[in-house]
C-alpha cells in the first residue's frame, strides 16, 4: 500500500493505475477505522482492481457545538489497518491539503436533507456533500462505496452525484454489527461498559420493528410503538428521532412495505449514534 497526503500524487498514482486499465474503487471514510469500514474496502475489492480509501476528519461538517478536536484518531493503526485489508493507495490529507483557502462554494442539499439528521445537525449534509464532490473529483473513480448505517447521508451522495452527472457508480454496503449487534461505530469507543449495554436499546427497537414487521403489521404507528417498548426500558437512552422512511425519498410513511427504513438516532450519555434497517430486507 502506498500512503500519500498530497492531491496532485492521488491524481498521478490513480492516474497510473487507470493506464494500466485498471477499474478504481474508493472507499471515503473519516478514520479510526473498524470492521465496519474494512468490509467497504472488501465490496471495493470486489468491484475494482486498484482500491483509493481517504481518511480526513472534515472539519466542514462539524457545527461549533460539535466538538471536532475529540473525534477519535489512529493514523497509524488505520494505515495498518488498510494495508492488511488490501488497500492500493490511502489518502490522508490534512485540512490545509483539501480547504487551503477560505472556500467559496459548496453543495447545497435540497430536500432530502431537511429531516433526520439534517434537522437535528443544521449544516452538516452540506458539509458531508462538499468534501465528498471534492474527494470524488480528486479520485474519479469507477465506483464508491459507503455504508448503509449512514443511510440519509448515503441517500444525498447518491441524489448529488445523479444530478449532477458525476461519472461514479454508488454502491451502499450493509452495516456492519458488533456480536451483541450494536452498530459498528467509530464513537462506540466512547461509550463505557454501562453505556455500551444500554446503547443496546438501539438495534433491539429497530429489530423489534422489523420483527413485527415481518410478522405482517404494516401500519406506521403500530410498528413505531414496537419500537418505542423497547426503548422505554432504557429512559437514560434519550431519543432524537425513531422513524419510518420511504427508502428513496426517506419522507416519512404512514404505512410500511419492503424497502421502508427503520431509524433512531439517539444520546447515550455524551456519545450520539444513529441505526437503521431496511425492513423486508
Amino acid at each position: 500500500m502506498r500512503t500519500v497526503e498530497r492531491i496532485a500524487e492521488v491524481r498521478a498514482a490513480v492516474g497510473a493505475a487507470r493506464a494500466e486499465g485498471k477499474r478504481i474503487a474508493f472507499v471515503p471514510t473519516m478514520g479510526f477505522l473498524h470492521e465496519g469500514h474494512l468490509t467497504l474496502v472488501d465490496e471495493a475489492r470486489r468491484r475494482a482492481a486498484f482500491v483509493v480509501m481517504s481518511i480526513f476528519v472534515n472539519p466542514l461538517q462539524f457545527a461549533p457545538t460539535e466538538d471536532l478536536a475529540s473525534y477519535p484518531r489512529d493514523r497509524d493503526g488505520d494505515a495498518a489497518k488498510a494495508s492488511a485489508r488490501g488497500v492500493d493507495l490511502l489518502f490522508m490529507p490534512d485540512a490545509k491539503e483539501m480547504y487551503p483557502r477560505e472556500m467559496r462554494a459548496e453543495v447545497i442539499p435540497c430536500a432530502l436533507h431537511r429531516r433526520w439528521e439534517g434537522e437535528v445537525r443544521p449544516g452538516h449534509f452540506a458539509g458531508v456533500l462538499t468534501v465528498v464532490a471534492k474527494l470524488l473529483n480528486i479520485v474519479q473513480p469507477d465506483v464508491a462505496v459507503f455504508g448503509q448505517k449512514d443511510v440519509q447521508q448515503a441517500t444525498l451522495v447518491r441524489a448529488m452525484v445523479d444530478d449532477l452527472a458525476i461519472p461514479t457508480e454508488i454502491v451502499v454496503a450493509p452495516t456492519t454489527r458488533e456480536p451483541d449487534v450494536l452498530a459498528m461505530s467509530s464513537l462506540n469507543s466512547y461509550l463505557s461498559d454501562a453505556e455500551r449495554g444500554r446503547a443496546l436499546a438501539l438495534s433491539r427497537a429497530l429489530f423489534a420493528m422489523r420483527d413485527a414487521f415481518d410478522r405482517g403489521e404494516r401500519r406506521a404507528d403500530a410498528l413505531l410503538t414496537a419500537g418505542r417498548r423497547v426503548l422505554d426500558g432504557e429512559p437514560s437512552v434519550r431519543i432524537d428521532y425513531l422513524a419510518l422512511a420511504n427508502g428513496t425519498s426517506l419522507e416519512p410513511v404512514e404505512t410500511a412495505e419492503p424497502g421502508t427504513v427503520a431509524m433512531i438516532a439517539a444520546r447515550v450519555g455524551r456519545t450520539r449514534l444513529i441505526d437503521n434497517l431496511v425492513l423486508g430486507a
